[in-house]
């Protein structure tokens, strides 16, 4: 897709009135140049699909923003990215306009056009922040304030500001930022945000883990790349702070949804908890399964509770099913094979800020005051505390990928990849 193509998405942004009333037939259109794509848009952008489908998060994102899309030759892989918010990926399809929708989308607050306190949940299955969240060296805290919820703000740079974009074509989209941020101990950072994100087709990631493809399963993945350079005078230290890139994706929930986290055993003296269940108060034990491969979390939108996984137990990868879908869901991301720094994001004072998490989990629900932001369920990710001296990158690459289709087939990818297999995922929490 190039440039004159986009401003084809800005165009046609208000044909948004009349609606067949009937759900649309799909037919494998025919893209060989801006044109083609322009007719093909203007058809989606006057059709009614249903809830849940890509087809209706594209026409509903169309009406209100002007998003980028990723597809591939057939119009059946597609990844939906919006500028708007943050260049994030909003949700994918391995099935076209009528396919399932993977990512969750906050209709709600996207349509009435307005900006929330404390955060800006538009959802979306990859976005970047910048961590840490609590702690001294917090971004997400002024500076002496009290580590509660009503002090809690995302940098507005990376909520509710647009990211520049620089180029795209059909299968690749590249976004920067730059922010100016003060920490929780009064140090400014001055950061430089690239991101790049790439249609992948799902049988790469299988063939990377010695699987292939059948008939059975569909898929559609997709990867980020994200770097942080440091522009100021100041070093990024132990001292200072030094900020990581986090990567986290909104998802569905659903009462049969459940996040598998694989991690590496070994003595607790040396290697830490085996999890960290704290961030919100600890996790019940309903909600939370230890097995001798994995943990499983509940993922239902009904609780809120994060979990996380430690340099010295994560391994970079981390899954999720959804039963009532059957839609297995990876997310991959780099982990230096050396043990390394991770920020804190406690909402305390920590007497080790870089003794933080590689993986995390959330599973959204009701604040104290009724209020919830959701419901969604999140799988994220996060680099090494980036000790940067001036001029200096640091990169993270997250993959995401959703496969659908015959549970037996699904099955052998979940036990190759996670040692654990489809049916003892649902029988989790039973």
């Amino acid at each position: 897709m190039n440039r004159s193509t986009y401003l084809l998405f800005v165009l046609f942004a208000f044909l948004i009135g009349s609606s067949c009333k009937n759900k649309p037939t799909e037919k494998v259109p025919v893209i060989k140049n801006s044109e083609d794509l322009r007719k093909w848009i203007l058809e989606v952008t006057l059709k009614d699909y249903e809830r849940n489908t890509f087809g209706f998060d594209l026409r509903f994102i169309r009406q209100r923003k002007t998003p980028i899309l990723l597809h591939d030759d057939k119009m059946q892989n597609m990844v939906l990215i919006s500028p708007e918010y943050q260049g994030r990926v909003l949700t994918s399809t391995s099935d076209g306009l009528n396919g399932y929708s993977y990512g969750w989308v906050n209709y709600d607050l996207i349509a009435s056009q307005e900006y929330k306190d404390h955060m800006n949940a538009f959802g979306g299955e990859d976005r970047i922040w910048l961590g840490p969240e609590g702690g001294q060296f917090s971004l997400f805290f002024k500076p002496k304030s009290e580590f509660t919820y009503d002090n809690w703000q995302v940098p507005y740079g990376i909520d509710n500001e647009s990211f520049e974009v620089i180029s795209f074509k059909d299968q690749e989209a590249e976004f920067f930022k730059r922010l100016n941020l003060t920490n929780y101990s009064g140090t400014n950072l001055d950061i430089a945000i690239s991101r790049r994100i790439t249609l992948m087709p799902a049988p790469v990631f299988l063939t990377n883990h010695g699987l292939a493809l059948n008939d059975k399963v569909r898929g559609v993945g997709f990867e980020s790349l994200n770097i942080i350079k440091n522009l100021g005078n100041t070093e990024w230290n132990k001292q200072n702070g030094m900020p990581s890139i986090w990567i986290l994706g909104m998802f569905k929930p659903s009462p049969t949804a459940t996040v598998v986290i694989p991690y590496k055993d070994g003595p607790t003296d040396k290697m830490g908890a085996y999890i960290n269940d704290e961030y919100f108060g600890k996790v019940p034990g309903d909600r939370l399964i230890k097995t001798n491969k994995v943990f499983y979390f509940k993922a239902d939108g009904h609780q809120r509770g994060k979990v996380g996984i430690n340099t010295f137990r994560a391994l970079p990868i981390c899954a999720s099913y959804d039963e009532e879908h059957k839609v297995l869901t990876f997310v991959e991301f780099t982990k230096p094979d050396t043990i390394s720094d991770y920020v804190n994001s406690m909402w305390k004072i920590q007497d080790n800020p870089f003794n933080g998490d590689v993986v995390n989990a959330y599973n959204d629900g009701p604040l104290a005051n009724g209020t919830q932001m959701g419901p969604f369920y999140e799988i994220e990710s996060s680099s090494p505390a980036a000790h940067l001296a001036k001029d200096q990158k640091l990169e993270h690459i997250s993959k995401t990928v959703h496969l659908t289709g015959d549970e037996d087939a699904l099955n052998t990818i979940a036990i190759k990849i996670l040692g654990v297999g489809i049916q003892e995922i649902k029988d989790a929490f039973k």
